[in-house]
């Protein structure tokens, strides 16, 4: 059911990587033939239980050099001092070879890719405390474009990863400190079912002061009561989650309409016509509405995407239709913006002063 969501929000960026002209013309043959690899998944071992004690295992981490999640754009600092949060950060998809249906932890262009998702995405939460984000071997766009048995196994073996680093985490910060937790797209989706089997009904449940579960669908109905916390509808609520997806208008979602209504839910009934949750970034809460004036940052991207300047009261947001989060018009933040005026790619950057203020303020809710 997951793999089926992910067919359209890996089908949707492999449109901007292959060339959304080249995709009119060939369509979905090509973009297959591009991405899904023509050779058996590789049965491979599950990591060692102790792997993500090593620093080298972790593209973000405390005392890591030249750790991508502590870039800011001018005006902002990181924290200076230890401590704060804990923040476990899972990055989305950064492999798109058909090589191997895994990404090799040492897959250079893959690590590249996600140091610059980090920089885009994970930065947001450096003020609040320390930021870890994993390596891990994740399942290559291509494995989310196919209904083979070896895509599956593909992302089984990434979340196996996931969950490994998510226990040396744990291990790693200590038994009293906060935790925040948040990913984006193949993240998001490794982290709702983090919650759903780490975190719901457990201790550590009360340590989570939110979870940002951004760029994937969370019905309301079928899925937030095995993850284990409620949607967040105060500003200042700790221990529930955010999630959002973002579209312009007019927005055009029903790629991802029609296959979310295909899949079942956590609680194991048909997600068809259930409501998703958005939380609206720019005020925090739940189905909410606000003007471009409460916007006090948006990313805007250098052309090469090495570097960002930050703009304020550029981009209004609402919650709308059955959940999807609205911004008018859209900016021009680049050339990724998604068939459907889908910006999926810039759903965190577009409100991320927002974001990161948004933290700040939960952190400190008592």
């Amino acid at each position: 059911m997951a793999r089926k969501f992910l067919y359209v929000i890996a089908f949707l960026i492999a449109l901007v990587l292959a060339g959304a002209v080249v995709y009119r013309i060939w369509g979905n043959d090509l973009i297959r033939w591009t991405f899904v690899p023509d050779r058996p998944f590789e049965p491979q071992k599950k990591v060692a239980e102790n792997a993500y004690d090593r620093p080298g295992m972790w593209l973000a981490r405390p005392g890591r050099a030249g750790n991508p999640a502590l870039w800011v754009p001018e005006g902002y600092k990181p924290r200076a001092a230890p401590g704060g949060a804990a923040i476990f950060f899972i990055h989305p998809t950064s492999y798109i070879s058909d090589d191997h249906w895994n990404a090799p932890l040492d897959n250079q262009e893959a690590n590249d890719r996600a140091a610059l998702f980090l920089r885009g995405q994970a930065s947001a939460f450096n003020q609040a405390g320390e930021i870890w984000a994993p390596r891990y071997r994740q399942a290559t766009f291509g494995s989310f474009l196919t209904d083979a048995a070896d895509a599956q196994r593909a992302l089984n073996l990434a979340y196996g990863d996931i969950q490994a680093a998510f226990a040396a985490f744990l291990r790693q910060i200590g038994p009293d400190r906060p935790i925040i937790l948040a990913g984006h797209s193949q993240g998001a989706l490794h982290l709702s079912h983090l919650l759903k089997d780490k975190v719901s009904g457990t201790p550590l449940a009360r340590r989570v002061i939110a979870a940002y579960v951004v760029g994937w669908p969370v019905s309301r109905s079928n899925d937030l009561a095995a993850m284990g916390l409620p949607e967040c509808t105060r500003a200042d609520q700790r221990g529930c989650i955010l999630s959002w997806s973002t579209f312009g208008e007019p927005a055009d979602p029903s790629l991802v309409i029609d296959t979310y209504d295909k899949t079942i839910g956590f609680d194991g009934k048909p997600r068809r016509g259930s409501k998703l949750v958005c939380t609206n970034p720019l005020t925090g809460t739940a189905d909410a509405a606000a003007p471009a004036s409460a916007n006090v940052g948006t990313l805007f991207p250098a052309q090469d995407l090495g570097s960002a300047r930050i703009e304020a009261g550029r981009v209004p947001a609402r919650c709308a239709d059955r959940g999807f989060l609205l911004i008018g018009d859209g900016p021009d933040v680049g050339p990724y913006v998604l068939p459907g005026k889908n910006y999926h790619v810039y759903d965190y950057s577009l409100f991320w002063a927002n974001v990161r203020a948004d933290v700040a303020r939960r952190l400190a809710a008592r």
